[in-house]
């Protein structure tokens, strides 16, 4: 999908360091605040397309915004294509080894903004543009590690809205500890809830094997991440030790990642995240790997794009809702019962709130 008359006049950038509503708490380290960098690609045509990325950490955003910027000068002028921006700009990092890191999120950020450029100018959501429709997609609360002792306390305010599912860290220093919380959260939560786990890669493999086999009676949807994101060799191993599902994905940087742990047998659920993956495109083509594969696709993060792409992903499963970007939007997107709707409005449906950005702007 292309419109050759939207041409690019520039990409302005706004880094920001917004409040998370909570600290996401993980094996493998916190969470407390929530380093964005909002895209602005601005068009000859007075259409402006919207995206952001999330760089983690504070020391990570301004080299994001720098690389950003440097990127975008070499597409302005260029005509709004995405394909053909992608392919300018993945040629440039040929000989760098191709584009993991800061270029690979770099450029799915380009891509975001171009393709909510494209949408815009159609007058379409993106999700109507890919060819689907803007319906409820399932969401689950996705929290951090929470203690056994303090699950009661969060797990009534995690389902608020309507939740039936959530996702929550372990690996806690025991596997005593980590069997005390999932067992505490299913006692919490009404029959039916599904509950799904995320050790954020901070197991080796055996023990990995010896906790997910601890954890294979405990009736969970899957256990995330257990080993390093890039070992698909050592997950591979794991997922075929266990019976509880595996689920890899939002680490895969890039849709070539996603068929190697796939061809590994890495995991059995998948679950790309649109910076990572390469933007709407890269989305794209790893929703086709999931389907080839028989695979249930999930998002991570990015409940915005996340939305539109899922509603147009054939192995659609579950959206991860964790809001790292409401804070500067000045409408929001919500859960409601239970799901998430991308609204119809054109393109992505961002709008950023001014008066947050300029509060929050990293100086």
């Amino acid at each position: 999908m292309s419109n050759p008359s939207l041409t690019i006049r520039a990409l302005k950038t706004h880094p920001v360091v917004a409040p998370l509503p909570i600290p996401l708490t993980t094996a493998s380290g916190a969470l407390t605040e929530a380093p964005l960098l909002l895209l602005d690609l601005v068009t000859d045509q007075g259409v402006t397309g919207r995206a952001y990325l999330f760089a983690y950490q504070r020391a990570m955003l301004k080299p994001l915004d720098a690389l950003v910027t440097s990127l975008a000068e070499m597409v302005a002028g260029d005509a709004v294509v995405p394909a053909e921006i992608e392919k300018k700009l993945r040629g440039r990092f040929t000989l760098l080894g191709g584009t993991r890191g800061l270029a690979g999120i770099a450029l799915s950020g380009i891509d975001m903004a171009a393709w909510d450029a494209l949408a815009q100018s159609k007058g379409a959501p993106l999700a109507v543009l890919l060819g689907g429709v803007c319906k409820p997609i399932r969401a689950y609360n996705s929290l951090g590690m929470v203690a056994a002792d303090k699950v009661a306390a969060q797990a009534d305010k995690a389902l608020l809205g309507g939740f039936t599912a959530i996702k929550f860290k372990i690996g806690w220093p025991t596997l005593a500890e980590d069997l005390a919380a999932v067992r505490a959260f299913r006692k919490a939560v009404p029959p039916g809830t599904a509950l799904m786990v995320d050790f954020n890669q901070s197991l080796s493999v055996p023990e990995a094997v010896r906790r997910g086999r601890a954890l294979d009676g405990e009736g969970l949807a899957w256990i995330e991440e257990p080993v390093r994101c890039d070992d698909f060799p050592g997950a591979a191993r794991v997922a075929a030790e266990l019976s509880t599902p595996v689920q890899l994905g939002e680490n895969f940087a890039g849709p070539f990642d996603m068929q190697a742990a796939l061809a590994a047998g890495a995991c059995d659920l998948v679950m790309p995240d649109p910076q990572q993956i390469g933007g709407v495109s890269g989305w794209l083509r790893a929703a086709a790997l999931a389907q080839a594969a028989g695979k249930p696709c999930s998002s991570h993060i990015f409940i915005e794009a996340s939305a539109h792409l899922l509603a147009v992903t054939p192995t659609c499963d579950w959206l991860e809702y964790l809001d790292i970007a409401g804070g500067v939007l000045a409408e929001p997107f919500t859960v409601v019962n239970g799901a998430l709707a991308a609204p119809a409005r054109p393109g992505l449906g961002l709008a950023w709130d001014d008066g947050a950005v300029k509060r929050y702007r990293l100086t």
